[in-house]
């Protein structure tokens, strides 16, 4: 067997998954969406139509939040773990990497116990304090679930950067914060932007957290999951599943672009 016939014989598998569950299914999802009575306006129709545009809009702007904030937390707890060694370092990191043991259902679960109408806040602090069932509550889970993710991607960068480049710009003369500016961030760089194209895209398209939460607001899985069981709107739910996928992918191939192969660390 010549080495290009075992080349073959292995990327074969992969020819068939590739066919079998990505490309045929897409393609079946993308022609579903133009088979309903607005053939192909139906993404017109998305933009034209204030539930679907204003729950595309929540979607994306909490997911950006959501992204914003995780990179904020897990770089600095990543920078701080990697540069520190402590008694329950273990014990901490372990702590925040949990989220990634749970589903969905269970870190929305969590939150209502947090800020639901029974929940600790409304039990310790005067008032009634219930946010567990709006878009501060969902941020809250999202957040919640991509920070490990994140923390993870920051945390293998930072153990990379050289501690020389640190201390010759001290040496120069630079203070701690054009260092932080110029010399740390810069070579984290890549990583999160891959981290934070991650945790976008896993906001943009988590359902469990949603479908536990998000009784007050929109978001665009739990659209689609309602026209898809309950109003039977088949064509619906596969364009704002497209249109989903198209900004999650556009978002992913840009992060890619910046970071280069940097980005499969974050998955």
């Amino acid at each position: 067997m010549t080495s290009r016939t075992f080349v073959q014989l292995c990327l074969l598998p992969l020819a068939i998954f590739t066919l079998t569950f990505l490309a045929l299914p897409l393609s079946r999802l993308i022609l579903a969406s133009g088979e309903g009575e607005f053939g192909w306006g139906i993404y017109l129709k998305i933009l034209q139509t204030p539930r679907y545009y204003s729950t595309l809009l929540h979607t994306v702007l909490i997911s950006i939040a959501v992204t914003i904030a995780a990179l904020g937390i897990s770089t600095t707890a990543g920078l701080f773990l990697v540069r520190n060694r402590f008694a329950g370092r273990g014990v901490l990191l372990s702590i925040l990497t949990l989220p990634l043991a749970f589903p969905g259902v269970v870190v929305g679960f969590m939150i209502i116990l947090l800020g639901g109408r029974q929940g600790l806040v409304n039990q310790i602090l005067p008032g009634h304090w219930v946010f567990a069932y709006s878009a501060f509550g969902l941020f809250l889970g999202y957040l919640y679930f991509s920070i490990p993710r994140v923390l993870l991607t920051v945390m293998a960068a930072a153990e990379k950067i050289d501690p020389a480049l640190e201390e010759a710009a001290l040496t120069l003369g630079a203070p701690t914060h054009r260092v932080v500016l110029d010399v740390i961030l810069p070579a984290l760089a890549p990583a999160m932007t891959a981290a934070g194209a991650i945790a976008f895209a896993t906001a943009m398209g988590a359902f469990g957290t949603a479908f536990t939460l998000a009784t007050n607001i929109d978001v665009l899985p739990m659209v689609i999951y309602t026209e898809f069981t309950l109003s039977a709107n088949i064509a619906m739910a596969a364009a704002l599943s497209v249109v989903l996928g198209v900004i999650t992918w556009a978002l992913l191939l840009i992060a890619r672009s910046f970071s280069g192969t940097t980005i499969a660390a974050g998955g």
